[in-house]
């Protein structure tokens, strides 16, 4: 009686963790997915404030150029 209990309450186990396991999976790849997505997004926006915010160099030319010795 004991044996056929305790096999009853594995086969649960067993339902119960195969049910549960594809919830988790697909909750790890969207977690993954969504990390990727705001690593991309924070990339763009980095590049949008680097240009608006970069002061613009004015580089002088060779013949403006003096040498003093």
């Amino acid at each position: 009686m004991a044996e056929k209990v305790n096999q009853s309450k594995q086969t649960e186990v067993e339902i119960a963790l195969s049910i549960l396991s594809t919830p988790f999976l697909m909750g790890l790849i969207g977690a993954r997915s969504m990390q990727q997505g705001l690593i991309s997004i924070g990339e763009a926006s980095e590049e949008i404030f680097r240009r608006d915010r970069l002061p613009v160099l004015h580089f002088q030319q060779e013949n403006e150029i003096e040498i003093k010795d």
